[in-house]
């Protein structure tokens, strides 16, 4: 845990979990600054943050998400089946990222035009602040990305479809007394769903096909014992998720703990990849073990703002793990784990390709 006079960065698990379930943290931004990407679930609190979840959660169900698993399926046969005779791959570019995207366009109900693009324009909104331009260029991915977002709700509108089953026609019809959205908030919760839907997505299959090529033994362990892939997804999200921290939080009174005082008013990083190998908490926490058993991981969060979208990223993690060990023979890296590239800033962790081989089908 360390301080200064804006800032507390906490690592631990315990005051961690502690603190995603304290009111006295506030998710909103400060007075007169905007939130990331508008106003949705994930920059609010109590009570907007109830109205905003609860008309987006009912798509989110696990009776919902399980009843998708068919069509997660097909994609990712159909994904296989395109690499299966090249012997080489990319499980990034040729996986991983276009079955998340599809998977949660087809729920959000985007056109299949333009839905590979638009993850550019989110990668372009994460620029680092340290990064040359960075203003100017997160700014310009902003407009874009809400512009973009804009569009597909007007043409929904305009399509003259009162019902659909996708979730943004269901969302810019949510009637409910008083808890409809504002045009606001409907273009900030799309811009929520839609990249918290592909990025984290694609980071976790990716990480964890990394984590598995890595270690040989576990990968030849996993394949052999299909039955374990529950467990070993939660392994893979607390060895190395998709989310290296919970978003930032405002001290909106003192608040002690740990023996300390965080200052009211300080902006709060609550470190979950850290807290997700906690040696108090985690035996042998940087080691792979997929038949782990014990305390859960902290990687989809905790408390109100627990991840909406955790049952589908899990489930579309199994299908797509389990469809690369079975029909991937002889599957691994092409070349050292140090040659990887990550994607840039400290927020959310994927890697920008991973390049495989295997024996073709």
């Amino acid at each position: 845990m360390s301080t200064d006079r804006q800032t507390v960065v906490i690592e631990g698990y315990k005051t961690i979990r502690t603190l995603l379930t304290d009111a006295r943290l506030s998710s909103a931004p400060p007075d007169g600054q905007a939130g990331f990407g508008g106003r949705h679930m994930l920059n609010t609190d109590p009570p907007d943050h109830t109205r905003l979840r609860k008309l987006a959660q009912k798509a989110f169900t696990a009776r919902q998400v399980a009843a998708l698993r068919p069509r997660i399926q097909q994609i990712t046969d159909a994904l296989i089946a395109g690499i299966c005779p090249q012997g080489k791959a990319d499980l990034i570019g040729d996986v991983a990222f276009p079955l998340a995207t599809t998977v949660i366009c087809e729920l959000l109900g985007v056109p299949a035009t333009g839905r590979t693009t638009f993850s550019d324009w989110f990668t372009a909104a994460l620029t680092p602040a340290e990064a040359p331009d960075a203003d100017v260029i997160v700014g310009r991915a902003l407009k874009t990305l809400n512009d973009y977002i804009q569009t597909l709700i007007d043409t929904k509108r305009g399509s003259g479809e009162d019902t659909g089953g996708d979730l943004l026609t269901a969302l810019i019809h949510a009637r409910d007394g008083d808890d409809a959205l504002s045009e606001e908030e409907l273009v900030a919760t799309v811009f929520l769903l839609l990249g918290a839907g592909h990025e984290t997505t694609v980071n976790l299959i990716g990480n964890a096909m990394l984590a598995l090529l890595a270690n040989p033994d576990e990968y030849r362990f996993l394949r052999d014992r299909p039955d374990l892939l529950p467990s070993a997804v939660e392994e893979f999200l607390r060895l190395d998720g998709p989310v290296q921290h919970a978003t930032p939080r405002i001290a909106l009174e003192d608040i002690n703990i740990d023996g300390m005082t965080i200052p009211a008013g300080s902006r709060v990083i609550l470190k979950i990849a850290a807290a997700n190998r906690d040696p108090e908490i985690f035996a042998e926490p940087h080691r792979l073990i997929l038949d782990r058993t014990g305390p859960t991981h902290l990687a989809f969060g905790h408390g109100i703002h627990h991840c909406l979208g955790a049952p589908l990223g899990r489930l579309e993690a199994r299908i797509a793990i389990n469809t690369m060990l079975t029909r991937l023979p002889d599957l691994q890296l092409t070349g050292p784990t140090v040659g990887l590239h990550w994607k840039p800033g400290d927020f959310l962790r994927g890697l920008t390709t991973l390049p495989v081989r295997f024996t073709p089908m």
